[in-house]
């Protein structure tokens, strides 16, 4: 009986202990409610120190990711491919290319300029006779061309015209997708390659959305050989009325930096004739933990995994003691979001790591093969958005904490306690604002490009707001609705919604205002820092007491 009676007093005091560790190490501002001011405010205190260490870190780790280097790795790389004319007697540039013709003539001129680098300027052979762009970028593996076509016949041609017309390409689309073997008929450039094989994935160009499979030439890693593979595609009209869209893969790697970038050159060919430019420069680091700098981010990864890990901690601890009053608080639901986001960020980052390590090495085996470091670089960008996005509700989260002191908190009560009354202000300004949207893209949407989509009505309309906007173009797109239509939308955005707006926050603040002066004044958060910061002054606080504000005991 006493063994069992001294096991029992220790598992007690062993409870208590867990009890008295939980409430040091995740005693929030939600379990000292019910306490006095004090406590309740050395919680905030405590709970706001963590996370702003919180925060540094995640800080630390994420503007790790990014430099200066990688923009200018991508300026210079895209001054390289697209500014450079295609001949000195021409100022067209990949830019500004409109035909089938200045597209072969990009490949032939500025594209083997910029791909392969094989003599210094004193016409001396680079040494171990590789292509490094701009002497310090290694090209890795060789280039490829890829086009996606659209099969004969795939629109309607109307009745009266058939003996005019006998051919018709209609606009890209996976069901419009040409399969069939053309041209030579031999090889992958004249013969259709699923997007499975390729390992490829759709692409969102400016006009359609294309998929990864099509007709590809791999070029090669000598000029001489790429410029007679692209004689050879040119001489037997490679590209034709079907083609869609044709793309130029390649990626180089800069050991001085240690980063990739993988290029991808896309040319449009809509169904109305002509074509259109856009490009990707996606500069990426797979290679990780090679400086001392990548280990000391490797540290903070940890503290991050171990932050997250307490919050969840803290979080459940919550849920517990709230139960589902818990999801009434908006920053709670923030604390969530913010968990959810940087479990998603670690879970990306493991796979992403352990993707490289695995695919990386195999993708550059073979130097005369293209190596396809898209979904690679796919993982990378996923993970810097999740990481971006993280660190942005991190630090909106610092509200929650700001709002102790007595300025804030008139700001943050005003937002709240207006909240109705700016949702339907924002009805009745989106109504308006749609309306003239619709309004814009009708009358303007063939002849201005700032309303060339719907979407772009939106924008450009943000923008006039903004005081951005090119009045000269609507009046010549109509002489009569142009100004019509700028002058009213000006007169309602500006004049009477802008001003309603002020009006619904002004008259709300004084109110808060008002009742906050006749409110109590209580011990403020401020309060408590300059009361530590006297006791510190006058010595009065040693490590005990020190301890005992911790722990809010």
């Amino acid at each position: 009986s006493n063994l069992t009676l001294i096991v029992t007093l220790y598992l007690l005091l062993f409870n208590q202990l867990c009890i008295h560790l939980c409430i040091c190490l995740w005693g929030t501002r939600l379990m000292e409610e019910n306490t006095s001011r004090e406590r309740y405010l050395k919680s905030v205190l405590r709970e706001l120190i963590t996370y702003v260490i919180f925060l540094v870190v995640l800080c630390v780790l994420t503007y790790g990711m990014v430099s200066s280097s990688m923009y200018y790795y991508t300026r210079v790389m895209s001054q390289l491919f697209l500014e450079t004319p295609l001949s000195k007697m021409e100022k067209t540039n990949f830019k500004t290319l409109s035909t089938m013709e200045d597209f072969w003539k990009f490949t032939e001129g500025p594209l083997l300029d910029g791909l392969y680098w094989e003599m210094w300027y004193n016409n001396k052979t680079v040494a171990e006779n590789k292509s490094f762009i701009y002497y310090e970028n290694l090209l890795l593996g060789v280039p490829r061309v890829r086009q996606v076509k659209v099969r004969n016949g795939s629109c309607s041609i109307p009745e009266d015209l058939k003996d005019e017309i006998k051919e018709c390409y209609d606009v890209y689309s996976v069901a419009n997708e040409d399969t069939a073997p053309f041209g030579l008929r031999n090889g992958t450039a004249w013969t259709y390659t699923n997007e499975q094989d390729l390992n490829g994935s759709s692409h969102w160009g400016l006009i359609a959305s294309y998929s990864g499979a099509g007709y590809y030439q791999d070029l090669s890693r000598s000029r001489e050989e790429t410029a007679a593979q692209i004689a050879n595609l040119k001489k037997h009209l490679w590209l034709d009325r079907g083609t869609r869209a044709a793309f130029i893969d390649f990626s180089v790697y800069n050991a001085n930096i240690n980063l990739f970038c993988i290029v991808r050159l896309l040319v449009e060919f809509p169904a109305t004739g002509g074509l259109i430019t856009s490009w990707q420069f996606q500069p990426v680091k797979l290679i990780h933990y090679i400086s001392t700098f990548d280990f000391f981010l490797a540290a903070c990864e940890i503290a991050f995994c171990l932050f997250t890990l307490y919050y969840i901690v803290e979080e459940i601890l919550e849920i517990r003691i709230h139960k589902l009053h818990y999801f009434r608080s908006l920053w709670n639901c923030l604390d969530i979001l913010i968990i959810v986001l940087s479990v998603a960020a670690i879970g990306i980052n493991m796979y992403r790591r352990s993707t490289v390590d695995m695919l990386l090495k195999k993708q550059l085996e073979d130097q005369n093969a293209f190596p396809n470091f898209e979904p690679l670089a796919y993982w990378q960008i996923q993970f810097n958005n999740v990481a971006a996005v993280t660190v942005f509700f991190v630090w909106i989260k610092l509200f929650k904490f700001v709002s102790f002191n007595r300025t804030m908190n008139q700001l943050s009560t005003t937002m709240s306690r207006c909240a109705k009354d700016v949702i339907g202000f924002a009805i009745m300004f989106f109504i308006i604002f749609l309306a003239y949207a619709q309004l814009a893209y009708l009358v303007f949407g063939t002849q201005v490009d700032d309303f060339s989509t719907f979407q772009e009505c939106v924008f450009t309309q943000f923008r006039i707001i903004l005081g951005d906007f090119n009045f000269t173009e609507i009046e010549e797109a109509n002489r009569i609705l142009g100004p019509i239509y700028f002058t009213t939308f000006v007169f309602f955005m500006f004049f009477i919604l802008l001003n309603m707006f002020l009006a619904i926050i002004n008259d709300t603040y004084s109110e808060v205002k008002s009742d906050m002066a006749q409110q109590k004044v209580e011990m403020e958060l401020s309060d408590l820092i300059k009361k530590v910061k006297n006791n510190l002054r006058l010595g009065t606080l040693n490590p005990i007491s020190l301890n005992v504000i911790y722990q809010s005991s």
